[in-house]
């Protein structure tokens, strides 16, 4: 009997220890799960106030509103100011342009007109005009030197193409932006020097100091004259484009080259009566002078030929 009591009350003691130690694990893992859960909400809000932080310097760095996006297609104002820089630069960059245009036209001295024409209502001007009329030897053409605007040069040449059939256009463009500064920075400093001379001038005491510094002042405003006269040529020639413009009569194209037998013949005839006429009109022309060399050797000759029958009969 007591080995039973006593077997009973160990396993009573039993399972009242096994209620504990269930309890002692669930509270020892809840305690764990609610630690965990803390460090994971602190490191989540600091990740957020990191990310919040960036964002704000990056939007204060690109001009915008803390927590305001930009627009589409807004510009940044350091993009603003780099682009206006690149086009200031462009913008002050001095170009010369100069080309030529051919064009075969039904009346070259009509199409000259026209062209003339043209370019003044464009606000440019004829330098040179040449006219050739048509005669029995040769075609009608002209030639003419244009100065046209620069900011109208394309639709000037497009005006001026379609006056008839565009045989080339040839367009060439000369930077010519170093030469204009350095001209610019020559005539500042000349006038400078001319205003300081003047100021000198009139502090001037003495007869031989007036005398120097009108001397050197007259040099200094020769040059700063030259300057200025160079500084406008270049104004002018960076302002208006120089396009030279060749009118040829339809039909005067260079005929083609003989295709056969007889045609080969007449070309060959046709080039001798040519080449005989060209000889005839170089004997023409230098038949007056061989005259003029024929009268001179006799008169040599019947010298010579005195002073020898003189020297035989002494």
């Amino acid at each position: 009997m007591s080995n039973s009591t006593e077997t009973q009350g160990v396993a009573q003691g039993v399972q009242a220890r096994r209620p504990r130690r269930l309890r002692t694990w669930v509270g020892v893992t809840g305690g764990l799960a609610i630690i965990g859960l803390f460090l994971a909400g602190c490191t989540s809000l600091g990740s957020q106030s990191a990310s919040d932080s960036g964002y704000r310097s990056e939007s204060m760095d690109s001009g915008t509103v803390p927590g305001q996006l930009p627009a589409p297609g807004e510009i940044v104002a350091g993009d603003v100011a780099e682009d206006a820089a690149g086009e200031a630069t462009t913008a002050d960059r001095s170009v010369i342009t100069t080309g030529s245009v051919s064009l075969t036209v039904a009346d070259p001295i009509r199409s000259a007109e026209n062209a003339a024409m043209i370019v003044e209502e464009a606000g440019g001007r004829v330098d040179s005009r040449t006219e050739t009329p048509e005669t029995e030897n040769q075609s009608a053409s002209a030639n003419l030197s244009l100065r046209i605007p620069v900011g109208d040069l394309d639709r000037t040449l497009d005006a001026l193409r379609a006056l008839g059939t565009v045989n080339y256009v040839s367009l060439n463009s000369s930077d010519v932006t170093q030469q204009s500064q350095d001209l610019d920075a020559r005539i500042t400093a000349l006038r400078t020097s001319v205003d300081r001379l003047l100021a000198l001038m009139s502090q001037a005491t003495t007869t031989t100091d007036l005398i120097a510094i009108e001397s050197e002042l007259s040099s200094r405003q020769a040059e700063l004259e030259g300057m200025q006269s160079q500084r406008d040529y270049l104004t002018d020639q960076i302002e208006y484009s120089t396009i030279g413009l060749e009118l040829y009569s339809t039909g005067t194209v260079a005929p083609g080259a003989p295709d056969n037998f007889w045609t080969g013949v007449v070309a060959g005839w046709n080039t001798l009566v040519t080449a005989l006429g060209a000889l005839l009109v170089g004997v023409g022309f230098a038949l007056p002078w061989l005259a003029i060399l024929a009268v001179a050797g006799g008169i040599v000759f019947l010298i010579v030929r005195l002073a020898t029958r003189k020297e035989k009969a002494t």
